[in-house]
């Protein structure tokens, strides 16, 4: 028998080729709301009715629920926050307030759970409205909207699972766990480096909004796993996202050229 997963998407799409027939006794929920600005009642609805069902479920069979919560500035991103997952938290938004709710659904049921705070994931197979896909393709429309003094923290999708495994494999319940690269990107250096992968530069315009910037503590993740030190999240991480998702950097000619005809 193999790890449960539920739902169809991206997330559960990487986890079902990742962990094959392991993990027999789990039951990851990649079924939930996915919209940080957007998201109605009724989605925040059907994802609390999903995991009441199914952390009662896990009680009674002796499984261990695994639910994904955010990192996000939704969760981070107020004064007083310190990143950590034993402090304080403040969520800015609908999205983060329920996501820490169901949280504390998880703490009080009785049943083996854990949960799993991520950051913003990058990988093949993002909805359109997901961090990159979203910027990527406005700026190939050669106008993309921007934050002034936005950062956001970027994993990639195959780390994301290589935490997963790591904690599950070394029998860790109960914790609530970030899984982040623990850099926070400016988001006009990551416009930057798809508008080069593209050969296109967009015209930018910049929204003044309130923004509390937390890096995100991975120390917990890096305790637990150990391998986590050694993946390298330095200034090229995000240059080597950029190319696995969106391409090559174009010449220097090619760049130019198309961006002038942008104009």
């Amino acid at each position: 028998m193999a790890v449960e997963i539920i739902g169809k998407g991206f997330l559960s799409r990487h986890l079902e080729a990742a962990f094959g027939d392991r993990h027999p006794d789990t039951t990851v929920i990649c079924a939930g709301v996915t919209r940080t600005t957007s998201a109605e009642i009724a989605d925040f609805d059907r994802e609390a009715a999903l995991v009441h069902e199914t952390v009662r479920r896990c009680k009674r069979t002796g499984r261990t629920l695994v639910f994904f919560s955010t990192a996000s500035d939704s969760m981070y991103g107020a004064e007083g926050c310190s990143g950590h997952e034993d402090g304080p938290v403040y969520p800015i938004s609908a999205y983060g307030r329920h996501k820490l709710s169901m949280e504390a659904v998880l703490a009080s049921s009785g049943a083996d759970w854990l949960v799993f705070r991520l950051s913003h994931i990058v990988g093949e197979g993002q909805r359109p409205h997901q961090l990159i896909p979203s910027l990527t393709a406005q700026v190939r429309t050669g106008q993309v909207t921007l934050h002034r003094n936005a950062h956001r923290d970027l994993l990639d999708v195959r780390h994301m699972v290589k935490a997963l495994e790591g904690v599950l494999a070394i029998g860790v319940r109960h914790q609530v766990i970030n899984v982040a690269s623990g850099v926070l990107e400016p988001i006009e250096r990551i416009v930057d480096g798809i508008e080069q992968r593209l050969g296109v530069r967009a015209s930018r315009t910049m929204k003044d909004v309130y923004v509390t910037t937390t890096r995100t503590s991975t120390a917990r993740l890096r305790m637990l796993v150990p391998e986590w030190n050694e993946i390298g999240f330095g200034p090229e991480y995000l240059p080597g996202l950029l190319d696995r998702y969106v391409g090559p950097v174009r010449g220097e000619a090619e760049f130019v050229g198309q961006a002038a005809r942008s104009l």
